[in-house]
């Protein structure tokens, strides 16, 4: 964290404390230079005529005004142009990156006064949710991760009052992005941890300890277990390592005694939880290798999402499973042309052992649809070729159930944790087709993202719904945006709390 935050819905009777700043928020429209009087009488500000002409001005954006006689120390103005290049993010990503700019200054207090809701109704569905993306944009960008720094700067404390048309509602969105943001929180720490001091073993105990008090069971399979189970993807991409693999199982049951009104109460979210993978005997080029600690990306959305979930009592049934293993170079790897066999039976023949997502992830989805579940969604860093196709911020989005497809592409816009759908037609299975097992791990360079989705679907129970989101992409660091540019990202966590927050 940058800042030991204190997050409230700012009072009506504003006290400015010493060290405060007061960012407010200024819709362009045609009377802008009546309003802009009207800001500065009511701040008691003394605008010189280069400030007035910049902020005015077609390029101007935002000024800041000292105010030698405090109270607050000083207000800065921010323009938000209504047009068709403002996003759901815009006020998310720039009070992400203002935060962070804020670590230079000994600011205590910090007053954001939220434009109002009228002039972004047609952008978004509610005035909460409205008001939920600037908590969000503030928690994202307090985000830092320095735990293996040996000097690490003494947090601050920053008060941060959020002064919105409806009180009532700015509460309740402090309170709903907290619980949420937690979750990405948590993902984030786990997706950033290096792969040296996470592996299975440890991953899955770092998630044990995290639910300790949270109603949420786990259950842990070992590597005994994994075998007994016969997981033969998860084994064999495990048995490469000195660290074993894990299948970590997270039970939720937010319907105990309560009832739901949604068609889909029993949800099912797969995880890959790859802790470290080095391309195993296919081994990948050392450019970049290091992002692979992020490859259990996957694994840290489940976990986050659920804690999330749980914490803010949603009425749902959720089952996490997250198949965990090191893919590691020794002796005992996993070779190419290799032929194994998944927990239904299918033999798999092993063309690519850097095609191991899919491996692990293919017994955790026959575990997964043997739950009989209403839904099950998959997430994994499976494919460089999902970034080639969308690029780095859009997640690519498999599934044969358009209902399904168009709400998560729904609920991706709304959050802008965006998904494109991407085909599932059967003539893509050819690709998977192996002369000596049931199927093949890799079906070629060209539409690798599809076969690899193609691929999972074996391992599916075909009467439910499924969608597999290959968030290679997002989950790593990007420049898209502000809260996205040095750490992992915790993709996918706000996602799916608001698709199972819908119902």
């Amino acid at each position: 964290m940058l800042f030991k935050l204190n997050l409230n819905s700012g009072e009506k009777k504003i006290s400015y404390k010493p060290f405060s700043i007061a960012l407010k928020y200024v819709v362009e429209e045609k009377k802008l230079e009546e309003s802009l009087v009207q800001i500065t009488n009511v701040f008691n500000l003394k605008l010189t005529e280069l400030k007035k002409k910049t902020f005015l001005s077609k390029n101007g954006g935002e000024i800041g005004i000292p105010k030698p006689d405090g109270k607050p120390d000083e207000v800065i103005l921010s323009k938000v142009s209504v047009n068709e290049k403002l996003t759901v993010d815009y006020f998310r990503n720039h009070l992400a990156g203002f935060i962070q700019q804020l670590v230079k200054e000994e600011v205590r207090h910090l007053h954001i006064f939220l434009p109002k809701y009228i002039s972004f109704k047609d952008m978004f569905d509610s005035e909460e949710y409205f008001y939920q993306t600037f908590v969000e944009g503030i928690l994202y960008g307090n985000y830092s991760f320095n735990d293996f720094k040996s000097e690490k700067n003494e947090l601050r404390n920053l008060s941060i009052y959020f002064h919105a048309e409806d009180d009532f509602k700015m509460k309740a969105a402090i309170k709903s992005a907290s619980i949420i943001m937690e979750g990405v929180g948590f993902a984030r720490d786990l997706q950033n941890e290096p792969g040296i001091t996470l592996p299975p073993a440890e991953f899955a105990k770092r998630i044990k300890e995290h639910f300790s008090n949270v109603n949420v069971k786990i259950k842990v399979f070992d590597e005994k277990e994994i075998r007994k189970r016969k997981m033969g993807g998860l084994a064999a991409v495990g048995m490469g390592s000195e660290n074993p693999p894990r299948m970590i199982i997270l039970e939720y049951n937010g319907l105990k005694g309560r009832s739901s009104k949604s068609q889909r109460k029993n949800i099912a979210l797969v995880g890959k939880g790859i802790t470290f993978d080095s391309g195993g005997i296919s081994i990948k080029p050392s450019q970049k290798m290091g992002e692979m600690k992020a490859d259990m990306s996957g694994a840290a959305v489940v976990a986050g999402t659920i804690l999330s979930a749980a914490k803010a009592k949603l009425p749902i049934n959720l089952i996490g499973i997250i198949p965990s293993a090191e893919n590691m170079l020794s002796g005992k790897s996993l070779r190419p042309g290799d032929i194994i066999f998944a927990s239904n039976g299918k033999s798999i023949e092993v063309e690519d052992t850097d095609a191991e997502g899919r491996l692990v992830l293919a017994d955790a989805l026959v575990y997964a649809s043997n739950q009989k579940p209403d839904v099950i969604i998959d997430l994994a860093t499976l494919t460089g070729h999902v970034v080639v196709a969308l690029g780095e911020f859009v997640a690519g989005s498999f599934t044969k159930n358009q209902m399904l497809s168009d709400q998560l592409y729904r609920t991706g816009l709304k959050t802008f944790e965006r998904v494109w759908p991407m085909p599932m037609w059967d003539d893509f299975n050819d690709a998977n087709k192996s002369d000596v097992a049931d199927v093949k791990n890799y079906g070629g360079r060209w539409g690798g993202a599809v076969h690899a989705a193609k691929f999972l679907e074996n391992f599916v129970d075909k009467k439910i719904p499924w969608a597999h989101l290959d968030i290679a992409g997002p989950a790593i660091a990007n420049n898209s945006s502000n809260y996205s540019k040095k750490y992992m990202t915790g993709f996918g966590v706000r996602l799916l709390f608001e698709f199972l927050r819908q119902g």
